[in-house]
């Protein structure tokens, strides 16, 4: 299906499904977020890398409006969609402050596996513990996607999307996984590298063992 919506370009990656809140400041987007409330319409926010809205972006929903004030801002909570694909961006709609795109949704599959998710999110704690974060998610453990961990595994602004663009969930899981295996032991070795620097000064009981 191919279809005009508004865009709301943003310096992020969202992900179907994910809540995101907005503080709408700027005249284009309070015009479009109040037609898009006014109507019951979505919107699409595509990612901007690198000063330039990429291909792909996620079609949200306004779910609520939070705040309003009396500036006309706005607070809202968003919630994503589905997967867009831009086919043409339309910079001047008439009698619109906002830019809109012709898109079409790609097909998007979320068969999953157990064993490779189980994976995951091993590595995402092994990695969170590193940290000393503690991250709680909404759903349990079974249920939960890799849009759901995406922005929970420390990726770049560039591997976010990467994971955007990748239409099976096989195919995000295991890009999830080799991220984590390649991040996790470079962590670990930073808290051993943290320790023996913290050691330095202090008194220790040492030994060469039996030599």
């Amino acid at each position: 299906m191919t279809n005009f919506i508004p865009i709301f370009p943003l310096g992020i990656v969202v992900y179907p499904e994910e809540q995101l809140n907005l503080h709408i400041f700027e005249p284009r987007y309070k015009q479009l977020i109040r037609e898009c409330i006014a109507e019951q319409k979505p919107f699409g926010i595509p990612a901007v890398i690198n000063n330039k809205i990429v291909e792909y972006g996620t079609l949200v929903d306004v779910v609520r409006v939070e705040k309003s004030y009396e500036s006309g801002e706005l607070d809202v909570v968003t919630r994503g969609i589905k997967v867009f694909r831009i086919l043409e961006v339309i910079k001047s709609i008439p009698e619109k402050l906002y830019s809109g795109a012709i898109v079409n949704y790609p097909e998007n599959h979320f068969t999953s596996n157990e064993r490779l998710q189980k994976q995951v999110l091993q590595a995402l704690r092994e990695l969170h513990h590193l940290l000393q974060v503690n991250k709680n998610f909404v759903k349990g453990d079974d249920d939960l996607l890799s849009y759901d961990i995406a922005h929970h595994a420390g990726l770049s602004l560039h591997e976010e999307y990467e994971v955007l663009h990748l239409f099976q969930e096989l195919q995000r899981l295991e890009y999830l996984k080799r991220h984590l295996l390649k991040v996790v032991p470079v962590m670990a070795e930073m808290e051993r590298l943290k320790d023996r620097v913290n050691l330095n000064g202090h008194f220790r009981n040492l030994s060469a063992g039996d030599i």
